[in-house]
């Protein structure tokens, strides 16, 4: 039996029941792991229906067996199809990008444990909050533990007969108070596991139930006349208090909730992840997520949110995301705000997605600027549908003022970056008067003509700065040529930057911050700058010309001289004779200035 037809006996046989699926290629690994509500429906798609993605499919030619975990819930499917992706990285899952380099907190699995930082995990029992993007925040809520709790810091073995055997003595901190002496038995293990719990609490954001519970022993303490303890935790509660103010507040009225934004180019998923509690932003973290099968929103937040969620310890019953999803976490309500304090999360949020993608491109511009240019290639290829990487990008633009002097402009890019070089400019022979339309077309003749009958490379791109009019013009000159079809060409106009196609009956319009837009824009201006100064030239020179001709006695090829060397009129009138006699000689030059002195 063949390959495909075990495959689809396999996924006949699947059944209708949440669980994860694994791909296998012809070496027996692990290509693929995704998650299913129904997996006989979800694995079967792959293998019926047309994926516009390329990479889909070369997935699916590459899978040559399929298994599959049955389990309870969707929420089972989720975590492990999570736990699977992390242990074999499979070459076609999205992969959150390694995040090694942001510090954590490590609270030690220990005998009277440390709190430090550290950017190495270590699978020991230890228990780690973060990752931190700013080592500013990680150092102020680490200092706010060490002003409230007296912690231990050096890294001794604290067990139970170590201490009794008298191995160690107290040090500096604990002469200075910073540290009660659990070395040498000053301190009971069951009041410095108080001091943890708590501690675990802040870092999970649960400032609440921390500050209720040394409320309520500050209370007991004064009620039996130990003031000087429950002044002890009164200080602890005005520290913790002040710390609490300083973050970022959002609303008093939002009690709890995670708000998980994204935005996508070509290759990568910016994805913002922030965790509110008691009204104030207590984390925040924004990381890159690389694609690999063109996966959509709902799949990327799918994967990243359970992750984030398992990193922050948040058990938040309501999480906020920017647009409906099609997406399903048990016990979790998916919200999209539309106005208030939860809108201005969302808002937020994409900020902060933004700043950190343009953070990202601007590192890969200056450590790897093929890989920049590259990938906005990618991205003007997605957007204009060109069937090849567009390197070779071509823009024509009209100038005419009242219809006088009409010109056209070519200006071309490649690499994404302007090729000045290849610059041309159309003086128009065959139209009479102020006809956008046909100017366009003779100027897209001309052009394309030129680079057939020379063995010129064409561009992948054509861009004509114009409505559907200039647009079909263009593709009249390319009929003639026996080009249509051979060349992607569109249309930009100027007022809502709309990109027509050829035969489409409404535009399209790209999200403005694209960076194929960008690029479209630049090539677009420069089209325009070029046409115009080339236009400004041909009045220029025209208007002089009319006037130098007024001059009784200066013929063609004096009036052609003096245009070579003094370029204006105004540029005539400052000469000197000396200067005219040097190019036209004394009786013209005199000719000349006396006209000019009249």
């Amino acid at each position: 039996m063949s390959t495909k037809a075990e495959l689809d006996l396999q996924v006949k046989a699947l059944p209708e029941k949440p669980g994860v699926y694994q791909y296998f290629d012809k070496s027996d690994t692990i290509i693929y792991v995704g998650k299913a509500k129904n997996l006989k429906k979800r694995v079967s798609s792959y293998f019926t229906k047309v994926h516009d993605n390329a990479k889909t499919r070369i997935l699916v030619r590459k899978i040559v067996r399929i298994e599959t975990i049955v389990v309870d819930t969707e929420l089972d499917a989720l975590l492990l199809e999570n736990n699977l992706i992390k242990k074999y990285q499979p070459r076609y899952n999205i992969q959150l990008k390694d995040d090694k380099t942001y510090p954590w907190i490590c609270v030690k699995n220990e005998p009277f444990p440390r709190v430090f930082s550290t950017r190495r995990m270590i699978k020991d029992g230890s228990k780690y909050f973060g990752p931190y993007p700013s080592g500013k925040v990680m150092h102020t809520i680490l200092n706010l533990i060490k002003e409230m709790y007296p912690l231990r810091t050096f890294n001794l073995d604290l067990a139970a007969n170590k201490i009794e055997e008298k191995r160690y003595k107290v040090c500096l901190e604990y002469h200075i108070g910073n540290c009660k002496g659990p070395c040498v038995g000053h301190e009971k293990k069951t009041g410095y596991d108080d001091y943890i719990q708590q501690i675990e609490e802040i870092l999970k954001g649960n400032f609440r139930a921390v500050i209720q519970e040394l409320k309520k022993n500050m209370a007991t303490f004064a009620s039996t006349y130990q003031f000087e303890e429950a002044q002890a935790i009164k200080e602890k509660l005005t520290v913790l208090e002040n710390y609490q103010h300083k973050s970022t507040v959002v609303s008093p009225t939002i009690a709890a909730c995670d708000v998980i934004t994204a935005i996508q180019d070509e290759s990568s998923a910016f994805v913002n992840y922030l965790v509110v509690k008691d009204g104030a932003i207590i984390h925040g973290f924004t990381l890159e997520v690389k694609k690999k099968l063109d996966e959509s929103l709902s799949e990327i937040i799918g994967y990243v949110l359970p992750e984030m969620r398992e990193r922050y310890h948040s058990l938040s019953k309501e999480v906020l995301v920017q647009e409906d999803l099609d997406l399903e976490i048990p016990e979790v309500q998916l919200f999209v705000p539309q106005r208030g304090d939860k809108k201005n999360l969302i808002d937020l949020s994409l900020r902060n997605c933004t700043f950190f993608r343009l953070e990202k491109l601007k590192q890969e511009k200056i450590v790897s600027p093929e890989k920049h240019t590259e990938r906005i290639l990618a991205q003007i290829q997605k957007d204009f549908r060109t069937p090849e990487l567009p390197v070779h990008i071509e823009c024509f633009d009209n100038s005419n003022i009242q219809g006088t002097h009409p010109v056209s402009a070519c200006v071309v890019f490649k690499n994404a970056k302007p090729s000045k070089a290849d610059y041309r400019h159309f003086n128009v022979k065959t139209v009479e008067g102020p006809d956008d339309f046909a100017t366009m077309e003779e100027a897209v003749y001309r052009r394309y003509r030129r680079l057939l009958d020379e063995d010129q490379p064409l561009p992948q791109l054509i861009v004509i700065d114009g409505g559907k009019g200039q647009l079909s013009s263009a593709l009249s000159a390319l009929e003639r040529l026996g080009l249509r079809g051979k060349i992607v060409i569109v249309g930009i106009a100027k007022r809502l930057e709309e990109i027509f196609f050829p035969g489409d009956q409404y535009p399209i319009y790209i999200d403005k911050r694209s960076e194929s837009l960008k690029v479209i824009q630049y090539l677009r201006n420069e089209a325009h700058r070029f046409g115009i100064t080339h236009h400004r030239n041909r009045r220029s020179k025209t208007a002089l010309q009319s006037e130098l001709l007024q001059i009784e006695g200066i013929g063609p090829k004096t009036q052609e001289a003096l245009i070579k060397r003094f370029k204006s009129v105004q540029g005539v009138r400052a000469a000197s004779v000396e200067d005219l006699k040097a190019e036209i000689g004394e009786a013209k030059a005199q000719i000349v200035r006396r006209y000019f002195a009249d």
